[in-house]
């Protein structure tokens, strides 16, 4: 970038349907935060000067970095993804420049033997994490989400990762199956979390889901299903991360992060919550320093 980062930046975390920008000083320290529901799914393709005017309307005139699904074939434009293993001198190599001051950061991918795979904006979280010392140099990460990850990291760079689409499944049986009815409670650790877990981590949850229906139809004991769902699906998950060599850490918001170590928990393994937000900013700022 022509120019500099004396006066600071704004980093913003561009999803599919939502955005989160933060407002940071020279020094990396964040000073304003804003979300909204402008993901790239809500954006015409030539709007993107605009809402880009629009969060320095909000945030400062300063240079931008964005990270996401704004650097995806559905975004502004499309950053090719870096191929692991990947740090974050390959993040930086991989930068397009739309304008001047805004820095469009690729994603990641990951192929071999058969097994393709892609993120874009967990790459940051993940990178960030392990130069600000909250990943041992030798770790599986589980970020947890709509398309849950799980990274091998080693000494800073993600070597490889596999996709989980757990959130998305969850989704798909609340809004579009003929449990749906059944699962518009609210999801938290709780009695109905833990049996979902416990059965997940000795059978096959598949085998479960169908006896919610007929459990409410055959007037059996109340409970709360979207709970026991989600307890389903995520220790089904987990199983990813149990008896491994290797320490493993969960990352991502609070909510979410909470469930999966409740998860773990029940099957007898510790594991190091980190918060996303953290470590996505350390994640900026570490290829701030790069540019």
């Amino acid at each position: 970038m022509q120019g500099g980062w004396g006066d600071g930046y704004i980093a913003v975390d561009w999803g599919t349907s939502n955005r989160r920008a933060y407002r940071v000083d020279a020094g990396g320290a964040m000073l304003q935060e804003m979300q909204d529901d402008r993901g790239v799914t809500k954006l015409a393709p030539g709007t993107y000067p605009d809402e880009i005017a629009d969060l320095r309307r909000r945030l400062g005139p300063l240079p931008l970095v964005l990270a996401g699904m704004v650097g995806s074939n559905r975004g502004w434009h499309q950053a090719p993804y870096i191929p692991c293993p990947a740090g974050a001198a390959d993040l930086c190599a991989g930068v397009l420049w739309p304008q001047e001051d805004v820095a469009l950061l690729p994603g990641v991918s990951f192929a071999q033997k058969g097994n393709f795979d892609v993120m874009r904006g967990e790459e940051l979280q993940l990178l960030g994490a392990a130069a600000a010392g909250f990943l041992p140099a030798d770790v599986l990460v589980c970020h947890p989400g709509t398309h849950t990850k799980w990274a091998h990291c080693t000494d800073g760079r993600i070597d490889n990762f596999q996709t989980s689409m757990t959130g998305e499944l969850f989704a798909l049986l609340c809004h579009h199956s003929i449990l749906a009815d059944r699962l518009q409670g609210a999801v938290a650790v709780g009695e109905d979390f833990d049996a979902g877990v416990a059965y997940a981590l000795k059978a096959n949850p598949l085998d479960a889901l169908f006896g919610i229906r007929a459990r409410y139809l055959l007037k059996g004991p109340p409970r709360n299903d979207a709970a026991y769902v989600s307890g389903l699906l995520i220790g089904s998950d987990i199983r990813r991360g149990l008896d491994q060599a290797l320490p493993v850490a969960v990352m991502g918001g609070p909510a979410l992060t909470e469930l999966y170590a409740r998860a773990f928990a029940l099957a007898g393994q510790t594991v190091a919550c980190i918060d996303g937000a953290k470590a996505f900013l350390a994640g900026v700022r570490l290829v701030v320093e790069r540019l």
